[in-house]
């Protein structure tokens, strides 16, 4: 197929900014890092405890370049986007620490410069900028919309939302479904009932008893100022592919603001940001996908193969630099590993890895990097061994955030408690197949990953200087994302 002349333009945009940013890295060499991840990963505490650890002094032991000492010193300066907002960085570690909460989710792009002073391995003295791209991982999903009709998106919604649990959560949607006449004249009011309980059948789906995660378009559930305009009220149609949209019908309106929503939302996304990307990191709460089920970690497996497939991913050259700047390294990191023992860690990477496989496949050869890790990027629990009878069972503690519920009890936040998590199993593959039920006492017992939200920890000051956070790992997602840049 051709490529249409709208393409052409946006490839032209690509390649004139890929060269304004590489003329601006002759003389400061920088890092776009994008920081991404599905609803409740973790986005902003893993940005607030990078920048804390490098500004204030963390623990780092794997990240080389700061253990070894190379690094003379880390700070923020202005960013380099003017539309774009800051990450209001100061407010969330203020949060973290003083407070002892956890920050509020990431609902709209925002950007922070973090620039690094350090010594080479030959011993001359470099500076590294690295521009922190915060966005939400709803918003990945939507760029293969940029390929699909809006025919093809109805057929592939209606299909999956027939699947599994997600059909009986769509029931309300697709009982109104029914009373539309595609090829009838427009309707607003039928089109706003329509696109609400879409809508409504989205966040149900993101619900924690259910988990999924494959739900776009991603702005139907963060809508943020475009809320209520057309661009976001449409919904999908059960249309033929290769039918013929009568001028004026219900069919053609929703296809128009489907069309207007790449066109505002998408594309934008894609040519500003996205596209600039040289680094990713992809946090996901896998815990929250083995929790509901096997059909949750089938849609998670999709959607991070989907997310995947968006990159432009492959190793960097002269040309990709100057014309088609390619994304050469991608974390996938499983998130809150502090609500396991440290004897599952491993188990949960396997799991997360077994769930990119397929598509990380496809990466490696193309010459990125791929890697997988689980981590905590504030740890809010420690580990202790608790008897139970004669058996001594590996735990973790920690202190319930206020109002959480726990056998009947109310924690009022300041008091610590004993869980034991359990292990994750050694094969994979028995959570993708539901054979997994934890070590319940019975095999009908279901293994529940649901675990208590527990505070940050309390730090203790170590004279003037502001504690550093701890962590499960972060030191070791440095070094794969921005390790080899600080050689």
């Amino acid at each position: 197929m051709a490529p249409r002349f709208q393409d052409i333009i946006e490839e032209a945009r690509l390649s004139a900014r890929a060269l304004l940013d590489y003329g601006d890295s002759l003389f400061n060499p920088t890092v776009r890092l994008g920081v991404t991840g599905l609803s409740r990963a973790g986005k902003t505490v893993f940005i607030t405890a990078l920048i804390h650890g490098l500004t204030r002094g963390g623990r780092f032991p794997v990240f080389e370049p700061y253990a070894t000492g190379r690094i003379a010193r880390a700070r923020l300066e202005p960013q380099p986007d003017d539309a774009v907002p800051r990450f209001d960085y100061e407010n969330h570690v203020r949060t973290l620490i003083e407070e002892r909460r956890w920050p509020n989710s990431t609902v709209d792009i925002s950007e922070l410069r973090l620039v690094i002073d350090y010594q080479r391995q030959n011993g001359a003295d470099r500076t590294l900028t690295l521009d922190i791209v915060d966005y939400p991982g709803e918003w990945l999903l939507d760029l293969p919309l940029l390929n699909k009709s809006y025919e093809q998106w109805s057929a592939e919604s209606l299909a999956l939302s027939r699947e599994g649990p997600r059909a009986k959560l769509a029931v309300p949607w697709h009982d109104h479904l029914t009373t539309l006449n595609a090829e009838g004249r427009e309707d607003e009011q039928a089109t706003r009932a329509a696109a609400k309980l879409f809508t409504d059948y989205l966040r149900a789906c993101r619900d924690e008893r259910f988990a999924m995660s494959l739900l776009p378009p991603g702005r139907f559930l963060m809508p943020g100022n475009l809320a209520n305009t057309p661009a976001l009220t449409f919904a999908p149609l059960d249309v033929s592919a290769d039918g013929t949209t009568p001028d004026g019908s219900l069919w053609a309106m929703m296809r128009r603001r489907y069309e207007a929503y790449k066109d505002v939302v998408v594309r934008p996304f894609f040519r500003d940001h996205f596209a600039r990307l040289d680094r990713q990191i992809v946090l996901v709460d896998a815990l929250a996908a083995f929790n509901a089920g096997p059909e949750a970690l089938h849609d998670l497996e999709a959607a991070l193969t989907g997310i995947l497939d968006c990159f432009r991913i492959g190793r960097s050259t002269l040309f990709s630099t100057l014309f088609r700047p390619r994304i050469d390294r991608i974390l996938f990191a499983a998130t809150k590993a502090d609500h396991l023992h440290h004897s599952s860690h491993d188990r949960l990477e396997a799991v997360l890895r077994r769930a990119v496989a397929s598509a990380a496949d496809r990466a490696e050869h193309s010459g990125a990097a791929i890697d997988v890790v689980a981590l905590a990027a504030v740890r809010a629990t420690r580990e202790a061994t608790v008897a139970r009878g004669r058996d001594k069972l590996p735990s973790i503690l920690g202190m319930p955030a206020p109002g959480e519920i726990a056998n009947g009890e109310t924690f009022d936040g300041n008091t610590e408690v004993a869980t034991f998590p359990g292990d994750l199993p050694s094969d994979p593959e028995a959570l993708f197949k539901g054979e997994f039920r934890g070590l319940s006492s019975t095999p009908s017992e279901k293994a529940d990953f649901r675990f208590l939200r527990f505070r940050p920890p309390q730090l203790e000051r170590d004279g003037e200087d502001e504690p550093a956070l701890p962590h499960i790992r972060l030191d070791r997602a440095l070094q794969f994302l921005i390790g080899d840049r600080l050689l």
